[in-house]
C-alpha cells in the first residue's frame, strides 16, 4: 500500500494537469526511498522501477500498459492487471502467504538499484533507446512547462537576453 504522503502528491501532480507518467513518478520516488532506506531491496533499478509503476496502476493512475513490441506478453499482462484493479478497487484480500513470500524475496536482494551511479546508468540507457527527435520534443515540453523562475535571468524576458 503507497504512503498517505505518495498520493497526496500524486493526486496533486493529477489536478495540476500533469501527465499519468508524472503522477506515476511519484510511486517510482517512493519505491527507491524504501530501498534506500532499507524496508526491502530491488535486483535491479529496472525492477524497482517496475514495482514503483505496479503501486501506481494499482492506485488509479490511468497509466497505459506498454506497446506491443516494447515488453514481453506477460509484462503487458501484468499491467493490465493493474489498471484494471485499480478502477474497481481492491475487492480480493491479498493473500497473505504470497505477500510474506514477495517481502522475503525482494528483502534478500541489496540497495544498490536505488544508488545514483544507478539510476543514472539506467536514464541513460532508457534515453538510448530513444529517438534524437523524441529526445528533443520531451526537452521542449520540459522547458515549456518550466516556469520562469525555473529559468535563467536572460532566458526569463523571452529570449531578449545578451545578444551579438
Amino acid at each position: 500500500m503507497p504512503e498517505k504522503k505518495t498520493l497526496e502528491r500524486a493526486e496533486q501532480d493529477k489536478q495540476e494537469g500533469k501527465s499519468p507518467s508524472t503522477q506515476a513518478g511519484e510511486f517510482v520516488r517512493e519505491e527507491m526511498e524504501h530501498i534506500r532506506e532499507g524496508k526491502h531491496g530491488a535486483r535491479s533499478t529496472k525492477q524497482a522501477i517496475a514495482i514503483g509503476l505496479s503501486k501506481a496502476r494499482r492506485a488509479g493512475v490511468k497509466l497505459a500498459a506498454p506497446q506491443r513490441g516494447t515488453t514481453s506478453a506477460k509484462t503487458r499482462l501484468s499491467a493490465r492487471r493493474d489498471s484494471a484493479a485499480g478502477r474497481k478497487g481492491s475487492r480480493r484480500k491479498p493473500n497473505p502467504n504470497r505477500s510474506a513470500a514477495s517481502s522475503r524475496a525482494l528483502q534478500r536482494e541489496g540497495s544498490a538499484a536505488a544508488s545514483r551511479p544507478a539510476l543514472a546508468r539506467q536514464a541513460r540507457s532508457a534515453a538510448a533507446k530513444r529517438t534524437r527527435a523524441a529526445r528533443s520534443q520531451s526537452a521542449r515540453m520540459g522547458a515549456r512547462h518550466r516556469a520562469p523562475s525555473g529559468r535563467s535571468r536572460s532566458r526569463r524576458s523571452g529570449g531578449a537576453g545578451k545578444r551579438r
